[in-house]
């Protein structure tokens, strides 16, 4: 597939990173010479150094047979008008662009089609990230929740801890504690290396598990692997940007929420916009405040400015006061790898937006992508297509069905029906088969495996 991206940054350069270990042709568009010449020296990749929006930089970057272009840029207004420019003047098929603000975002539905915007798929990393943070507070314990086949199916990583039920124990003995309940492990990682989950494979203490079930089931399993957190009640947010005060407005009604930022301009405005939330002008990185707010009786404290380093020292400052279990926001990969156990969790925007797009450029019926591990892993849901003649999946036993080493099936969704993943299900047609790969460059060999043609029955 021919793509362009629009903007070198951090999403730019990582998406632009996965995309060509997968045999795209892959051009990237920015103004600053010196990011694209980084790349070029780490990626077979073309690029173009010029404004991203203007017809005679697009059309070097090649858009008059482009398959797809990638708006990632840090302007809104640019990204839009790169889009209108491809739609005018070149007829790009798929046109995506990142947008950011809330304002037009408001009006998604009647700015974004071919009559006016001609965006066919809106990125908002914000409301993403959001999203991300909201199910992490809403399943204490998790360290990621990924919601497949409109929510009714989860993926949930846990850290198991000493105590747990199923730790020191085999995976078998899961179905033995909760009959009732279904549930597949489909990934650990032990000391950051990948094992392959057997009904024999002894759940040990510390170890990340991913596993995949129903959503009504996911804190029935949780409880098998670790201790169960009880419920959150309060939740502290620095930082009153766009993501800090989109996630105060989700959580409001149901969580007590604070929220601390240090412009009083945006204080002002947001304590006229959200009802039920305190808001405090100051620094979360001031202990006195901290203390005098009771961060010793926080269960969640989100660290989500737009300073990396800030959002990690707030985030130790807070752990070391009392605060349960701390949040932390980190665009600089390097960071995430540096980070020690005082941050339970770190979430990285360019991630959860490279997922996001990612499932509209993979080949193939795919629903959902989401990219694990900052990204050296994928979970996919993939839509199967055809019959026992025409596919290598439909009319075939899950153990009949040849996945790629590291790629595990965990469960299917047909139609309202969750079906996890045994060996005697049989893959139908349309179901939503939902996958995890240890290693995402194997993402080629389960395209191949789910592509519809002929000469496939055995």
């Amino acid at each position: 597939m021919k793509i362009i991206i629009l903007g070198a940054g951090q999403v730019g350069g990582a998406l632009a990173e996965h995309l060509a270990n997968e045999q795209n042709d892959i051009t990237i568009v920015d103004s600053n010479s010196e990011r694209l010449r980084a790349l070029q020296d780490t990626l077979d990749i073309g690029t173009i150094t010029g404004s991203a929006c203007h017809p005679n930089t697009l059309y070097k970057a090649g858009a008059e047979d482009a398959d797809m272009l990638i708006a990632v840029t840090n302007s809104d207004e640019i990204n839009m008008m790169a889009c209108q420019v491809a739609h005018t003047l070149f007829n790009t098929p798929t046109k995506i662009s990142r947008v950011r603000s809330p304002s037009y975002l408001a009006y998604q539905d009647k700015l974004f089609n071919k009559a006016n915007v001609p965006v066919d798929v809106i990125i908002g990393p914000e409301q993403l990230v959001t999203k991300s943070i909201c199910q992490l507070i809403a399943n204490p314990g998790a360290l990621q929740v990924l919601d497949f086949a409109e929510g009714r199916v989860q993926l949930v990583a846990v850290k198991a801890y000493y105590g747990g039920p199923i730790v020191g124990q085999e995976l078998h003995e899961i179905r033995q504690h909760m009959p009732k309940v279904d549930t597949r492990v489909a990934a650990i990682f032990r000391q950051n290396r990948p094992i392959r989950p057997e009904g024999s494979t002894i759940v040990e203490a510390g170890d990340e598990v991913f596993f995949i079930a129903a959503k009504e089931n996911i804190r029935a399993v949780m409880s098998e692997l670790r201790k169960v957190d009880k419920p959150y009640k309060r939740v502290m947010i620095a930082g009153g940007g766009n993501i800090g005060a989109t996630l105060a407005q989700s959580i409001e009604n149901q969580y007590q929420v604070k929220v601390i930022e240090r412009a009083y301009d945006l204080c002002r405005s947001l304590s006229e916009r959200l009802k039920h939330t305190i808001v405090l002008n100051g620094s979360a990185s001031e202990p006195q405040l901290l203390i005098e707010e009771n961060i010793e009786s926080t269960d969640v404290f989100c660290a989500l400015t737009n300073n990396d380093e800030s959002n990690i020292m707030m985030s130790m400052l807070a752990k070391r006061l009392g605060a349960k279990k701390v949040i932390t926001l980190i665009t600089n990969p390097a960071y995430a790898d540096l980070v020690g156990d005082e941050i339970d969790i770190s979430i990285s925007p360019q991630q959860i937006t490279i997922g996001s797009l990612l499932a509209h450029v993979r080949r193939g019926d795919i629903s959902n992508v989401h990219s694990l591990r900052r990204g050296a892993a994928e979970a996919i849901e993939v839509i199967a297509h055809g019959d026992a003649y025409s596919s290598r999946v439909v009319g075939r036993r899950l153990d009949e069905i040849a996945t790629p080493e590291g790629v595990t099936i965990g469960a299917i969704v047909r139609s309202e029906e969750v079906i996890i993943a045994h060996s005697h299900i049989v893959v139908e047609s349309n179901d939503h088969v939902i996958l995890f790969l240890v290693d995402r460059n194997k993402i080629s060999a389960v395209e191949k495996l789910f592509a519809v043609g002929f000469g496939f029955f055995s």
